[in-house]
C-alpha cells in the first residue's frame, strides 16, 4: 500500500489525455484527478458520452490502465448553491452527473467545495461572511449554513446511492472555509458521504498549523491536493485579505474562468501571499511530515498536484512540484 501521486488534469488542461497522461507518468506520478465541470471547462472527459455508454466507459478506464496510471478521483469544484442564474443551476448540475459517473467508473470521490449561497432569500449575488462578530452577519451565516444544509443533505443521500464520497475543497470565498466549519456542519447535519479534500494551500494562507489541521480532521480527510503557498513581504502592511486584486484581462484569451462568462481577476503586483510550485513555500522537510501524516489516516491516499504557480508555465511547474512530492514521499 503506497500513496497515489497524482496530478489534477486541469494543470494540462491544453492537452489531449492520453498526451497529458504520458507527461505526468514521465515525470514520476502514477494517477490522475479529472475535472469533470464546475468552474472550469471538462476537457478530459466527455461526460455525456461517459454516462450514457458502458463502451465509452470502457475504453476510458482502459486509457489509464494502459500507462498504469489510476483514475484518482472526478473534480466538480463550484458553487452550486450560487444565486446567479448562470452559475448556480449549472454547478448543481455538473456535480450531480460527476456523483453519477463516479459510481460508474468506480471512483471513490468527487472534490468539489461547500458553496456559498447568497445573504437572503432575495439575494443576487453569493455572499462571504470572514467574521461575524456584528450580528447582522451572524444572521446571514446562520441563513447560509440552513440553505447548506438543506443541499448537502440532498447531495449526501445521492452520493451514499452512488457509492461515492464527495471530498469539500475548504476554500476561502465558501461558506465553509476552515477545519472547525466543517467539523460543525457535519455535527450540525449528520450527512455521512461528505468528508475533506485537504488543499494546504488555502490553508496556509489563513496563517493555520497544517499538521495540526490534519490531526483534527482525521479520516474525515479523503483526498488531498499538493499544493504550496508562500507568504510574501507584502503581508506586513496588507494583511492575508488582501482585496488589491485588478479588473480580469481585456483579452479573452488571457482571461481564467471562475464560472460560464466568468473570470477571476489579476493578482496585485506586489500580493500578501501567492500559490507557489510544490516546494517553494515550504521545503522538502515538511512535506514529508505531510505525507507522512496522510498517510497515517489511508496510507492509500490520492494525493494531487495542483499547479497554479504562475512564475511557471504548467509542465515546469508540474514537474517541480511533481519532484518535491516523490521526495517527500520516501520518507514514507
Amino acid at each position: 500500500m503506497s500513496l497515489t501521486l497524482s496530478f489534477y488534469t486541469q494543470c494540462l488542461g491544453s492537452y489531449p489525455l492520453a498526451e497529458a497522461l504520458d507527461i505526468a507518468k514521465s515525470m514520476g506520478l502514477n494517477g490522475a484527478e479529472v475535472n469533470v465541470g464546475g468552474f472550469v471547462p471538462s476537457p478530459h472527459a466527455h461526460v455525456d458520452l461517459l454516462l450514457s455508454s458502458q463502451t465509452a466507459r470502457d475504453e476510458y478506464l482502459g486509457i489509464f490502465a494502459d500507462r498504469e496510471m489510476k483514475l484518482a478521483g472526478l473534480n466538480a469544484n463550484g458553487n452550486p448553491v450560487n444565486p446567479l442564474p448562470d452559475v448556480g443551476p449549472k454547478h448543481d448540475y455538473d456535480l450531480k452527473r460527476a456523483i453519477k459517473l463516479a459510481g460508474l467508473l468506480g471512483v471513490n470521490e468527487v472534490v468539489t467545495m461547500s458553496g456559498a449561497p447568497g445573504s437572503d432569500p432575495g439575494a443576487r449575488y453569493p455572499s462571504w461572511v470572514v467574521n461575524p462578530w456584528d450580528g447582522v452577519y451572524g444572521e446571514v451565516l446562520e441563513y447560509q449554513l440552513d440553505v447548506l444544509a438543506d443541499y448537502w443533505k440532498e447531495i449526501d443521500q445521492c452520493a451514499g446511492d452512488a457509492g461515492v464520497k464527495i471530498a469539500w475543497e475548504l476554500h476561502p470565498h465558501n461558506t465553509i472555509f476552515t477545519p472547525h466549519g466543517f467539523l460543525d456542519f457535519v455535527e450540525r447535519t449528520g450527512v455521512r458521504n461528505i468528508g475533506v479534500n485537504l488543499d494546504p494551500s488555502h490553508l496556509m494562507w489563513q496563517q493555520m498549523d497544517i499538521l495540526a489541521c490534519i490531526d483534527l480532521l482525521g479520516d474525515h480527510i479523503l483526498h488531498v491536493h499538493a499544493k504550496d503557498t508562500k507568504i510574501e513581504a507584502g503581508v506586513a502592511t496588507k494583511g492575508v485579505l488582501d482585496t488589491g486584486f485588478g479588473h480580469w484581462p481585456e483579452n479573452e484569451d488571457d482571461r481564467y474562468p471562475s464560472a460560464m462568462a466568468h473570470w477571476c481577476q489579476v493578482w496585485p503586483q506586489d500580493p500578501a501571499w501567492r500559490f507557489v510550485y510544490l516546494g517553494g513555500g515550504n521545503d522538502v522537510s515538511f512535506w514529508t511530515q505531510f505525507c507522512q501524516a496522510v498517510a497515517a489516516i489511508n496510507p492509500d491516499m490520492n494525493v494531487s498536484v495542483e499547479h497554479e504557480d504562475n512564475q511557471y508555465d504548467m509542465i515546469k511547474g508540474l514537474e517541480m512540484s511533481a519532484q518535491t512530492l516523490i521526495e517527500a514521499a520516501k520518507g514514507l
